[in-house]
């Protein structure tokens, strides 16, 4: 079996009580079997809090407050549970969260997820284009695999432009992006279900104000910050790709990746023009935004694989 990962994974950490976009707000968190069995048979008045807070209608989930926070949630931004039992106490998706995993044939893929605002920070913020670190050997070849770790190559070669790249990897793919503006873009994913006011704003804004012309300004401020593009398509190639269902799934996969860089590049131009800056902490909230509504979301993301197909 091969084990694959980025080479930052371990290097994360979360911030707990200072994260500013808490994942124990406004997402369900639902309970595994083992967990569940756990926190049915605690004593004493945790175990009693715990069943208070459990739903058992379809899949088990803890029932949020009106708030939407977790009900273990403190106002410190600490987890009770953790305070009070440990990590260990942890049902699996708190556990993992932002951590991914895709089980592919002979081998397990496993990185963090944008979502998270610190993951976010350490795999935008790599000044080098990042590697995949292998433990194992592989069990079988992947013709899927090896185009995507070919586009990877490719990325991770500085001295090739990413117009260059992602040209050459679309071509590889043998796909295209669809002859569409951002701002039919935009109106497009409207469309979809939207889970944070702040990501709706800036679609609404990008459909009524795209220009073209906002590009060749934000790219002169972002000249010596290519890596963070560079690195935002690093992630999606290496999330996405390898687990494509069929050739016209992995061309798909591909033009979302890249799909996604324009849809950052564009969102910073529009904020740049809007306020005259755009420094790392506002490339990290554009990424985690766009990870959580299309990424996170299965229902945006086969949508918009479709719409690119």
């Amino acid at each position: 079996m091969l084990e694959v990962f980025p080479d930052y994974y371990d290097r994360f950490q979360c911030t707990a009580g200072d994260c500013r976009h808490s994942c124990c707000i406004g997402w369900e968190i639902d309970v595994d079997p083992d967990k569940l069995q756990y926190y049915l048979t605690l004593p004493g008045p945790l175990g009693d809090r715990l069943r208070a807070n459990i739903s058992l209608d379809g899949d088990p989930h803890f029932i949020l407050d009106d708030r939407e926070r977790c009900p273990f949630l403190n106002q410190n931004g600490l987890c009770d549970l953790i305070l009070e039992l440990g990590q260990d106490s942890l049902c699996g998706i708190c556990r993992d969260h932002p951590r991914f995993r895709n089980e592919l044939p002979g081998r397990v893929e496993t990185g963090l997820g944008l979502c998270c605002e610190e993951a976010a920070r350490l795999i935008l913020g790599q000044k080098t284009p990042s590697r995949l670190v292998l433990h194992g050997q592989p069990e079988c070849a992947d013709d899927y695999i090896d185009l995507r770790d070919q586009a990877l190559t490719l990325l991770r070669n500085t001295g090739l432009s990413l117009d260059f790249c992602t040209a050459a990897i679309l071509e590889s793919l043998e796909a295209s992006l669809p002859a569409v503006t951002m701002n039919r873009w935009a109106g497009l994913l409207l469309e979809l279900e939207q889970m944070d006011p702040a990501w709706t704003e800036r679609l609404e804004a990008l459909k009524t104000g795209w220009r073209e012309s906002l590009l060749a300004p934000f790219d002169a401020h972002m000249a010596s910050r290519q890596m963070e593009y560079r690195q935002f398509l690093i992630y999606l190639i290496y999330r996405h790709l390898a687990n494509a269902g069929s050739d016209t799934d992995l061309a798909a996969r591909g033009a979302f990746a890249v799909f996604g860089w324009q849809l950052l590049r564009a969102l910073g131009a529009m904020e740049y023009a809007r306020t005259g800056k755009f420094d790392f902490e506002d490339q990290v909230e554009l990424a985690r935004l766009f990870s959580a509504e299309l990424e996170y979301s299965d229902e945006n993301l086969y949508i918009l694989l479709d719409a690119l197909c």
